[in-house]
């Protein structure tokens, strides 16, 4: 106990905080019992009551008015670094306290001295009854309240005047408001890789807001005093208290790992908080994965008993006087309801677990399950078992739910959230609430599957066809869309487990297949599509689509037109599923063109280079002829460029280039001037945000490590590359770039790139040293070691260069420095960034890499320009 008489606040500051740090050493302790928390929290909190009544005495307030502790203090539970909030009631007005606001003012100084990070409101009773009224926020701060010293019966006078005041269905509306506001601040998902363990839903703020409102309400602010009134099972209150003490403790722990006040689960901390609970990692899963996992299983918990507790205290608030309606003899609904005609309904008769999802697709009206339901459904997990699994009538049930015209995305997350997916599909349990350290997924595994499945049912859903009309369009003509929906859920099911998931993740939708009747036609597409889903956005990405034999190649993986859609629109879902960052205009035109090039394929017509150049030709002479440009003025530039130019290139730009740059080529048998200023020209790019950058100017072999410096210092990120030599030597560089820069109009954008690209060229000197850019938290803690493949093609003419790494601000230009130092031509460039992982290739073609000893000093080379942070 510290003392109270005549005490100094520079000892009592180090008496607090010694015994403050001895119990932080007990939160650190690994194997703690997980509720042990409670008792860490209470001791905490009695610490700030003891050096509070101490000061309070030194000050001689004695019971002048009254001191009491409010919001997550007045619960009488402290988090390591939590404000102290206090409140300092004085008595009414007319009743003089005999305390000087003087006195007042050097209390709460001292307490700051003392070492409490306290916050403080000093009212009259009828004051905090008028704030209360007007803030819902102070009002749920004053509930809690708790005598700390003073006044008992001034106190005693306030918590009977508030209760009488508060109103508790108003209470109950007005935090279920708050709620919801606080959960769609957090995208609606406990499943946030960095979630607040306070504040997202599932977090312990969820726990707190039901206990409000029961208290509020008069039915207890204890857990088992719920049990008690009716409102949660004696097991459910179980299971609240097991997974409060989780989530307090990971709260606790981070408060005193990150040595302040931090709620969010951040990636820099953990795999430091993993630590404090014993979790290693292994080689197929990081110690934080195994953390987090356990984290998002309680909050998914939570949600769960959360939303059966929140329908309970309506109920017995605001009683439902709607009739049920009758649906069939084992379910009724009523007020948009689904319920259950008997509490036991699913212990007697397992079939009606999935009837029920069933159900609330195809009943007009219902927004959900009630109380009662979800309860049963909770109550009743042990019913699905193995024996459940293996039920044909189950098969029959979980086809017709995937084969309904409405509700899959519905059904499938309210599946979830109830556990009964994980439990009906053995392997989808496997990965809900895993992680994904490969920085472009922003969700995990089952969330993710969730939302690629949500992507693939709008296709097929009139008022999304804005979004995607070419995938609309296709998906209009698609006879069975369950097939995608069944692909779409396993194609990341085998994700952690080891080894190639797309190739496990086949094996697992074949034995499904099988088990549920699918005929082999149909199956095989669904093995097809979950074992090369990720192969067309491969091929996209990476390799030149302007080469034929690309294209044959892959038109042979797909072998028909079916196969081909259905991947199409399956990739496309995919990508759109990863993070809202991955996705770009550019992506979806890249993957449309290797549709369309392989649907030719598949029809008979390989692409036969000549014809499709005659063909391109014609439409964009078509196109310059609506620029009324002079008869064959295209010619001069045209003349000097070779098939691999125009097959590259897509009629719109190809007429776009002859527009803006066949004044400038110079006559023929006319010595190349390398002085000649640069031409560079940029307009809006045609397939979505950002420009389309052309530049044309004599070649030399620094020149596209110089556009890149330029493009990093300006802050924008190149998309797309694609470079040509003319037949006269002169370099026809085009490139698709983005930046995050917004002037007031997009025409001051095109002449900054315009005249600050081709200064950057005029200027002679050595190449500029790459800005070292900050990498993410993310970055940093899960980092990707780059990768580097250099392998020829057929003739070892011209080699494929893959480099793989976390992203950071002048990483291109740091590679096309390597390049440019080893005197290699590049041919083209496909820059692809994932999130924040790069996957970059490039077409490139030199005498240095005929050589052994020369590969080996590249790759070094571009090891070590990758590596530097």
């Amino acid at each position: 106990m510290i003392e109270a008489a005549k005490i100094d606040v520079a000892t009592l500051r180090e008496a607090y905080r010694a015994k403050k740090l001895a119990l932080f050493d007990t939160l650190r302790f690994a194997r703690a019992p997980t509720r042990s928390v409670h008792t860490v929290l209470r001791q905490l909190s009695a610490l700030a009551d003891q050096t509070l009544t101490a000061l309070w005495n030194e000050a001689g307030f004695g019971d002048a008015f009254a001191l009491a502790a409010v919001g997550g203090y007045g619960r009488g539970e402290l988090f390591p670094y939590s404000d102290v909030d206090v409140l300092l009631l004085l008595p009414p007005e007319g009743q003089d306290s005999g305390v000087e606001p003087a006195r007042i003012e050097a209390f709460i100084g001292q307490c700051w001295d003392a070492g409490l990070e306290i916050g403080s409101s000093v009212r009259t009773l009828e004051e905090c009854l008028d704030e209360a009224a007007k803030d819902i926020t102070v009002q749920t701060s004053l509930l809690e309240s708790r005598l700390i010293t003073g006044d008992k019966k001034l106190f005693a006078a306030f918590r009977r005047r508030f209760t009488q005041a508060i109103d508790p269905q108003a209470f109950f509306v007005a935090k279920s408001q708050e709620m919801r506001h606080r959960h769609q601040k957090f995208d609606n998902t406990p499943y946030a890789l960095e979630p607040n363990c306070k504040e997202s839903p599932g977090g312990l703020r969820d726990l707190q807001t039901i206990l409000w409102m029961s208290k509020a309400a008069g039915f207890g602010s204890r857990w088992d005093d719920l049990a008690k009134n009716g409102l949660a099972t004696p097991f459910e209150a179980q299971q609240i208290k097991r997974n409060e003490a989780l989530l307090s403790l990971i709260r606790a722990r981070l408060h005193v790992i990150a040595n302040r006040r931090e709620d969010r689960l951040v990636f820099d901390l953990q795999t430091a908080v993993a630590a404090s609970f014993g979790y290693e990692s292994e080689s197929q899963r990081k110690s934080s994965e195994a953390l987090m996992r356990r984290y998002y299983w309680a909050a998914k918990a939570v949600s769960q008993l959360n939303q059966i507790l929140l329908l309970n205290i309506s109920e017995r608030l605001q009683p439902i006087d709607e009739q049920p309606t009758t649906i069939n003899e084992r379910f009724y609904e009523r007020a948009g309801l689904i319920e259950i005609a008997s509490d036991d309904l699913y212990e007697r008769e397992p079939h009606a677990v999935l009837e029920t999802f069933l159900l609330y697709q195809k009943t007009i009206g219902v927004k959900g399950l009630s109380a009662r339901t979800l309860r049963a459904l909770y109550n009743a997990r042990h019913v699905m078992d193995s024996k459940f699994r293996n039920d044909p009538v189950n098969h029959v049930t979980f086809m017709r739910i995937l084969q309904q015209p409405y509700g899959i995305t519905h059904a499938f997350r309210l599946m979830n959230q109830t556990s009964v997916l994980g439990r009906y599909l053995r392997v989808f349990r496997s990965i809900v609430g895993q992680m994904q350290h490969d920085l472009f997924h922003v969700y995990t595994v089952d969330q993710h599957i969730l939302m690629v499945l949500r992507n693939v049912r709008r296709f097929f859903i009139a008022e999304h066809a804005h979004e995607y009309p070419g995938c609309s369009q296709l998906a209009a003509g698609w006879d069975k869309p369950w097939i995608l929906y069944v692909a779409a859920l396993f194609h990341d099911i085998a994700k952690g487990r080891g080894g190639d998931h797309s190739t496990l993740g086949a094996r697992d939708v074949q034995r499904f297949c099988k088990q549920h009747g699918i005929a082999r036609e149909d199956a095989k597409l669904i093995e097809f599509l979950v074992a090369e889903h990720l192969v067309m956005s491969q091929v996209a990405q990476k390799q030149d689509l302007g080469d034929p034999e690309v294209i044959g190649a892959f038109a042979k993986r797909v072998g028909n037109e079916r196969y081909l859609t259905a991947l199409y629109l399956l990739t496309v879902a995919d990508i759109r599923g990863t993070s809202p960052r991955v996705w770009n205009a550019w992506k979806g035109k890249l993957l449309e063109d290797l549709y369309r090039f392989t649907l030719r394929a598949l029809g008979g017509r390989m692409p036969d280079p000549d014809a499709e150049v005659e063909a391109r030709k014609r439409e964009a002479l078509v196109l310059l002829a609506l620029h009324a440009q002079r008869f064959e003025a295209h010619k001069a530039l045209w003349d000097t460029l070779d098939v691999g130019y125009f097959m590259r290139h897509d009629a719109t730009e190809i007429a776009w280039h002859a527009k803006q740059l066949s004044r400038f080529v110079p006559p023929k048998n006319v010595p190349i001037d390398p002085k000649a200023r640069p031409i560079v020209r940029a307009h809006l790019s045609p397939v979505g945000e950002g420009l389309q950058v052309v530049v044309y100017t004599p070649d030399q072999s620094d020149l596209f490590a110089r556009i890149c410096g330029y493009f990093d210092q300006a802050s924008f990120s190149i998309l797309d590359a694609k470079v040509h030599t003319t037949s006269n030597g002169y370099a026809l560089d085009t490139f698709q770039v983005v930046t995050t820069f917004q002037p007031d109009h997009y025409r001051d954008l095109i002449s900054m790139v315009e005249t600050g690209l081709a200064q950057t060229l005029t200027e002679a000197g050595a190449l500029p040293a790459p800005s070292m850019g900050r990498v993410s938290r993310r970055v940093r803690s899960f980092p990707i070691k780059p990768r580097i493949s250099l392998v020829p093609d057929d003739k070892a003419q011209r080699w494929l260069l893959s480099i793989s790494a976390s992203d950071r601000a002048g990483l291109l230009y740091s590679v096309a420095r390597v390049l440019a130092r080893h005197h290699l031509n590049l041919q083209l460039a496909k820059v692809t960034t994932l999130g924040e992982r790069v996957e970059d290739t490039f077409l490139i073609s030199g005498p240095e890499l005929q050589g052994q000893k020369t590969q080996l000093a590249i790759e070094t080379d571009l090891m070590e320009a990758l590596a530097s942070q």
